[in-house]
């Protein structure tokens, strides 16, 4: 087991051994006798997993509950109990923007709290934290439009749907995609924490993990779902179409921290398709414009433009579209 440093302070350890000595912290079963002793030496001599006397952290009820509010700005009238008219909406929008926007200077100042060294005893300037929020709500829009391609990639790419407002509703991938695409924007803004907290929020909910980090074309469309994992370095193309159990992966993790800022995930271009199961892992790994990839393929190699890969006795062919495609493809 690897024992970090902790970091309680020296005044903490001084108020843990008062409190060991008072004995205070009420009646306690005989069962348990000298468990809270354990616990505070504990706490004195494990760090990494303790925070106290640090920054005060993001809230993860705080952050799950403005993602919330910000699909609800993303999809007006989706989400809700109570239905939304023409004559509400714009003081329901009014309202909803200031809530969130007062919600996210609360959560994203801790965040930048938190990127201050310890040891320093310096504050971020309030108007910083609002610069950074107020520089986000202005790319809704922009976001907007961009779930409105991926809502018609869906709609396109998937027989099944009968409307919109099924696949608002009921498609995991587009609330995948939509939490993704927010989180993006605060990461790119250098906030700590929450965008990988919204990311995570949407994965508990629909198996889908997206890292903030990943950079996602025009028209996307996840199909199912279900296992789907995109890695932070990863750059998707417009009009790519994934399904479940797909992984966008690195190739190894073993250098670990080192790796930071390394490219270590696959790039795929323009109008490919990657079919369930497949896996394709590396940083140089690029997956050219208008390939079909089947399904439990694994691939550690970049494929030319216009290639269709497959297994045919227990081995991978790559070979040119329209020359050969198996029957997955049909």
């Amino acid at each position: 087991m690897i024992r970090q440093k902790s970091n309680i302070s020296p005044a903490w350890k001084s108020r843990l051994n008062r409190g060991k000595a008072s004995g205070y912290g009420g009646l306690m079963p005989r069962a348990l006798d000298g468990l809270k002793e354990q616990l505070l030496d504990s706490y004195a001599e494990i760090g990494g997993i303790n925070h106290i006397d640090g920054a005060n952290l993001p809230s993860k009820r705080a952050v799950a509950r403005i993602t919330e509010e910000l699909l609800h700005l993303m999809f007006p009238g989706f989400f809700r109990e109570t239905c939304l008219t023409q004559e509400s909406l714009e003081e329901s929008i009014g309202r909803e923007l200031e809530t969130v926007r007062e919600d996210l200077i609360r959560e994203v100042g801790k965040s930048l709290e938190f990127e201050v060294p310890a040891d320093l005893a310096v504050s971020v300037a309030p108007n910083a934290t609002e610069q950074k929020v107020d520089a986000f709500l202005r790319e809704l829009p922009r976001i907007r439009a961009l779930l409105g391609g991926d809502v018609e990639a869906a709609y396109e790419g998937d027989p099944a749907a009968k409307s919109f407002e099924e696949i608002i509703l009921a498609y995991p991938g587009i609330e995948a995609v939509a939490v993704q695409r927010l989180a993006h924007e605060l990461y790119r803004l250098g906030v700590a924490l929450i965008p990988r907290m919204m990311t995570e929020w949407a994965h508990s909910r629909t198996g889908i993990d997206i890292h903030p980090g990943a950079k996602i074309g025009e028209h996307f469309f996840i199909d199912h779902g279900t296992g789907v994992v995109v890695g932070e370095t990863c750059e998707i193309g417009n009009r790519v179409k994934i399904y479940h159990a797909v992984t966008l992966g690195a190739r190894s993790t073993s250098g670990g921290q080192a790796l930071r800022e390394v490219k270590r995930h696959p790039t795929i271009e323009d109008d490919v398709t990657i079919y369930s199961g497949a896996v394709i892992l590396g940083g140089e790994t690029r997956i050219g414009k208008g390939s079909m990839i089947g399904g439990n393929v694994f691939l550690l190699e970049s494929v030319p433009p216009n290639s269709v890969v497959y297994y045919d006795e227990h081995s991978v062919v790559v070979r040119p579209r329209g020359h050969y495609e198996p029957d997955f493809m049909i």
